[in-house]
């Protein structure tokens, strides 16, 4: 393996990519492969380049950091960069690199190199943390989903879904215009959408409440959740019970 460490920056401020990219010249071990201005652009680059190290702030338009990350085939280190310092503890917990607040010295930035350098060393395994990394939720339920499909990449509004099937490690989201798989847990939906607007109603199925037309009873003590495009999603007994503390029945 090569000694240096390739790098890229994801950072939509184009001072704080000039400042990092003036701060990194000079490093022996740095090979700065590029910059992108948006996650958009980060997801293409990253898959294409692979690699070591991202430099990855969190606010940015279109998409965040975050939501980046659910989108990654290939897993570098991540440090982020960032002027909000709400995230940093999170960032800890869900095993970034390191977490640099806006404004930071370059002593600071090459503190977190040498992290880096050491993690990579160690060939520690990746994947794992980064997924752990796009776990991360901010404490608010998700008002939209961020999926990929081949190049194209997709924002959905969770009011948009219909509904969400598992598909093991995947889960498939129908909307109004279609459907879109992402890789993610049933329990990660189950967890971070609004329990008053998605409800679980089988180990296979979450239903966005807005588009249930009827719930129908076809056997004893079986049910279905008829929706309004007509589609029928079977209910287990849990499921039942859910649908009947959230809509009061």
């Amino acid at each position: 393996m090569s000694d240096k460490l390739n790098v890229l920056i994801v950072e939509d401020e184009e001072l704080a990519r000039d400042l990092l990219k003036s701060y990194l010249k000079d490093h022996p071990q740095i090979n700065l492969l590029g910059e992108c201005e948006n996650g958009f652009e980060g997801v293409q680059k990253i898959n294409e380049l692979k690699p070591d190290l991202v430099f990855l702030d969190i606010q940015m338009p279109k998409i965040t950091g975050f939501e980046m990350l659910q989108l990654l085939d290939h897993k570098p280190e991540i440090i982020f960069t960032t002027a909000y310092d709400q995230f940093a503890l999170k960032a800890f917990e869900f095993n970034a690199v390191d977490y640099l607040l806006k404004p930071f010295s370059k002593d600071r930035l090459l503190t977190a190199i040498d992290k880096v350098a050491s993690r990579v060393a160690n060939q520690e395994n990746n994947a794992e943390k980064l997924e752990r990394l796009s776990e991360f939720s901010t404490g608010r339920y998700l008002d939209r989903v961020v999926v990929k499909d081949r190049h194209k990449i997709s924002i959905i509004l969770t009011g948009q879904i219909r509904y969400i099937e598992s598909l093991d490690d995947y889960v498939m989201l129908y909307t109004e215009d279609g459907r879109h798989m992402k890789q993610k847990t049933m329990k990660f939906f189950e967890t971070n959408l609004d329990p008053n607007d998605f409800i679980r109603i089988h180990r296979s199925y979450i239903v966005n409440v807005a588009h249930i037309a009827e719930i129908q009873q076809y056997e004893k003590e079986s049910y279905l959740v008829i929706l309004k495009d007509k589609t029928k999603l079977k209910v287990s007994k849990s499921g039942y019970k859910n649908l009947k503390d959230t809509l009061n029945f």
